[in-house]
């Protein structure tokens, strides 16, 4: 039958309410909408199923009998689906998840904690490694998916973008550059910097994007990961070029982040797993809750930039 579960809908709540205005504000649908639904309905199953009046609206004999039959249906098909979520809170299993460390605050708590309130007996584990040490980990397998930002271009990897955020001039408030508006990587390397180092995914976005700058920046201290660059930008020992993600927010009492311009680089964010290999469904149902927080995240990270 030509039919669905709204049409269903509107003709149990135009049955109960017995009036078009209030069923189509119960329902968040135009009076139009709903007569239509109702006209569909009866189309259908090729009876009519109310008397309408100018001033009211009832229900036939057979209206009657089949909205008693429709409540049914309804309450059934509820209790099914209730059912179905009490599965799978019962659920058990083990996700692995691998990403860089600068993506674990930003993405992961917020819908790690909506997963674990559907899934209560299932167990994330993350990975929180460098780039190209959360690639290798779901290359071989060790991960269910991975959030990196390299994999393009590794056939064995599919790569799902889901934020494009700059680099940003990291410094102490009460440095000279955290007075500036924007500066131009020329003009950083005016100053002591840091940098991560050549092993990091990082450095190689900067050093491929800094290739044609004669006044490129010397580094004075170099690290392995990001997070310890922040923390000897926070002690005083000079500036640096991180990812915004990296940064603290602007309420930061110590540290600022400054637009990184001439040239503009960006990294973008994705969701990583290996081409043609079907996550578990405990992994796809992570997956697709990180996919779906997608839009949020971009609108802050434009923000933030």
């Amino acid at each position: 039958m030509n039919f669905d579960l709204a049409d269903l809908r509107a003709f149990v709540a135009l049955a109960e309410l017995e009036s078009f205005r209030a069923a189509a504000e119960a329902l968040h649908l135009s009076q139009p909408a709903l007569s239509r639904r109702i006209e569909k309905l009866e189309g259908a199953l090729g009876v009519r199923l109310f008397d309408r009046t100018t001033r009211s609206v009832n229900l036939t004999a057979v209206g009657r009998d089949f909205a008693r039959k429709a409540r049914d249906l309804l309450d059934e098909l509820e209790n099914t689906l209730l059912g179905i979520r009490d599965v799978a809170a019962k659920r058990t299993g083990e996700v692995t998840v691998a990403c860089v460390p600068s993506a674990v605050h930003y993405f992961l708590p917020g819908v790690v904690k909506q997963y674990h309130e559907r899934y209560p007996k299932i167990r994330v584990r993350v990975v929180d490694e460098d780039a190209n040490a959360v690639l290798s980990t779901v290359i071989r397998g060790e991960a269910d998916f991975g959030l990196n930002f390299i994999g393009t271009q590794e056939p064995e990897i599919e790569f799902e973008p889901v934020l494009k955020e700059p680099f940003v001039a990291a410094c102490r408030r009460d440095h000279p550059v955290a007075r500036k508006r924007k500066i131009s990587w020329a003009e950083l390397s005016e100053h002591e910097y840091m940098t991560v180092s050549k092993s990091s995914g990082n450095r190689l976005l900067i050093d491929l994007a800094l290739t044609d700058i004669p006044a490129r920046p010397r580094w004075f201290y170099e690290v392995r990961h990001v997070s310890t660059l922040v923390g000897l930008v926070e002690a005083g020992l000079g500036v640096a070029a991180v990812p915004r993600l990296a940064m603290p927010g602007s309420d930061h009492p110590a540290l600022v982040s400054v637009p990184l311009v001439e040239p503009t680089i960006t990294r973008t964010m994705g969701l990583i797993r290996r081409r043609g290999r079907s996550l578990s469904p405990a992994a796809q149902q992570l997956y697709d809750l990180l996919l779906a927080s997608r839009p949020r995240y971009t609108s802050r990270a434009a923000a933030a930039a």
